[in-house]
Parts: structure tokens; sequence; C-alpha cells
């Protein structure tokens, strides 16, 4: 469901105060279309091209992967003629989990659109900030990203359709119906390409998970935060599940989806939902604590959740303004493996504010 937080960015504690813009509302039934609907939607408030995956080298090794690209109207100096006015915000974060070094490698960046410096296309998938970007050409993702001690040449394909989330694409996050967004996965992404670490690239193959989702308006004022995951299942099939959590840590609502491999869709109620935190971790740096080890129940059905490596937290606070866990998993079933994907935590640190 991915979503971040714009609270606290440089570029938009400058603009915090400005009134609000006339931001587009998600409307249940609205059919997506594509490739229309892989590119950008510049009306609404945001949006955000979320990938996850576990990657192999030849010698064995797992890696985790994350690339997040986030675009942002603040709503203000629209009729301004400028070229430099901040009409659209971007925000990159990446990451890299390798066991063997104990945390998480991550690198952000935050710029505003324009100038062919940083920007999304509404055609179909294509966002970048410098030599950063992520782009769709028929078929397959093109991730590239230089930073600060790894870097990613990654191309993820998939034959199979997009899946979309909760209503055909309309996913409530809270009570009300306002809070929604247009959401899609594409799971079972097959990766290949290099991890460059330290400046030896590395070569890898393994399975990726891509999240798109846009809204104007996702949190209800109660929800601080929430827990989401995304795995692809070894038999081929998909689940994604999340929760939006309360001031008390009790859940406010939530959702998800399971994609059987021979196609079969179940979309679950709020009700059918829950996440049960086995074992938390405190980051030595932060001193947030994250329940890092979960049981996931979804429609009858149980999965235990245990990281790649406790410390894969995310400090973006010089970009999106928040911290959170953000970690490679694997998802275990009677305690046998039967999937891997990514497990989500925010608003463990402070409450959201999207």
């Amino acid at each position: 469901m991915k979503r971040r937080a714009f609270l606290a960015s440089p570029l938009l504690l400058a603009v915090a105060s400005a009134p609000a813009a006339d931001y587009p509302r998600v409307v249940p039934g609205t059919a997506l279309a594509f490739p229309r609907d892989h590119g950008s939607h510049p009306g609404f408030r945001t949006e955000w091209w979320y990938v996850t995956g576990w990657v192999k080298d030849a010698g064995g090794s797992d890696y985790g992967i994350q690339v997040t690209f986030f675009r942002n109207r603040p709503g203000i100096a629209e009729d301004n003629p400028s070229a430099f006015a901040p009409r659209q915000l971007m925000f990159a974060h990446a990451a890299l989990a390798d066991p063997r070094r104990g945390r998480l490698r991550h690198d952000q960046r935050v710029a505003r659109a324009g100038f062919g410096l940083a920007g999304t296309g509404e055609d179909t998938t294509r966002a970048w900030i410098g030599d950063w970007s992520l782009e769709l050409g028929g078929d397959t993702y093109v991730a590239r990203i230089a930073a600060r001690d790894f870097a990613f040449d990654l191309r993820f394909t998939s034959p199979e359709p997009v899946l979309l989330q909760g209503d055909a694409g309309f996913s409530r996050k809270g009570p009300h119906p306002l809070q929604s967004s247009y959401y899609y996965s594409r799971p079972q992404l097959a990766v290949a390409g290099s991890v460059t670490i330290e400046r030896k690239p590395v070569a890898v193959v393994g399975r990726a998970w891509l999240d798109h989702e846009w809204s104007s308006e996702v949190m209800a004022t109660e929800a601080i935060g929430w827990d989401w995951t995304g795995i692809n299942l070894a038999d081929g099939g998909a689940l994604m599940t999340f929760q939006m959590r309360d001031r008390d840590g009790r859940t406010l609502w939530a959702g998800g989806t399971h994609r059987a491999a021979d196609g079969r869709m179940r979309a679950f109620a709020p009700g059918e939902v829950r996440f049960v935190p086995q074992r938390r971790w405190r980051s030595p740096r932060t001193q947030v604590e994250y329940p890092v080890a979960m049981v996931i129940s979804a429609g009858g059905a149980d999965y235990t959740l245990q990281p790649l490596l406790d410390d894969q937290e995310l400090d973006s606070r010089a970009s999106t303004g928040t911290i959170y866990w953000e970690g490679a998993v694997r998802a275990l079933h009677a305690g046998r493996e039967v999937g891997r994907g990514y497990l989500e935590l925010t608003g463990y640190w402070k409450p959201l504010q999207l």
C-alpha cells in the first residue's frame, strides 16, 4: 500500500502554511486503464512507485532491495509562471539489506520537478531524480540507482496482469470512503542485473514486488501509521495485507488480497486480517522499537514473518521527514517457508502525516 509521510521534508516545511489545493478524490467504480495508469497522476496530492525484492548472487548470498519514488503536489504557486515554482516535489529512497553487514545501507534524494533534472511521465512509469530512475518499457521495469555506497542496475519483468487491490483498484484505508487510494501491484517480478557494493558489481537474480498508488487523502485523523506486507508466495501466488493503527496500537482499518497461482482472487474484509507481534527490536541509533517478527492472519490462514536481519531501519528525515522500518522477510506456514517479501512498519517513531 505504499504510502509515505511527507511531514518534515525541508522543501515541504517551507510551504506548510499554504492553503489546501483542490485535489481530486478517489472515486469507487473508476476503471484503471493501462498503460496510462502506470504513469503519474499529477493532480492528486501524493503518489509512489515502490519496488522491493529478494535477490541472490552466484555464491548463494541473499540481499534485500528497495527502490521508491514519490511525487507530491504541495498545492502552492500553481498560478506562478516561474519554472522555479514548486508545483511538484520528488523524493526517492533506495536501500540494500545485506546480512553480512548487519544493518541497512540506504540513501535518499529530494528535488522539485523541472528542468529535466527530476520528474515523472504521465504516459507510463517514468520517474527520476538526477541519475536515479525507474522506467517501464513493455513488460520490464529498469531501475538505476547510484547511491553513496551502493548501486543498482536492475531489470524487473512480469508477463502477468496487474493485481488490482481492494475493489478493482479502489483501496479503502479507513472507516470513511474518502480515506482511499487507487492501488495496484505487480507481484512475482523476475529480477536480473547487478548490485554494486563498495564499487564491486555483483550479478544477481531474484523476485520482486512493485506497488503503484496515488491519492489525495489516505489516513484517518485517528491513524498514526500502518503495517504492510507484500509476499511473493513460493507456489506462484501473491499475498498483500495491511493494517492502519490508532494511537493505542489497535487496528483502525485493515485489508488485503490473495491471488492464487491459478489467478483466483480473494479480497479480505477488515475483520479478516490481523497482525500479531512476535518479537521486537530496538534501534541503537533512534531508540525506536519495531515488531520485526509478526504472525499475520489473512482469511483464516496464518503466516509467520521472520526478518532477513533485524536492523532494516530507514532514517528519511532528510527527505520525507520520517523514520520507518522497511525489511526483507521470509513467510513461514506451519514452520515451512512458503514465500518471501517485505514488511513495512511506520508510525513507530512519530505519528505520520499524509
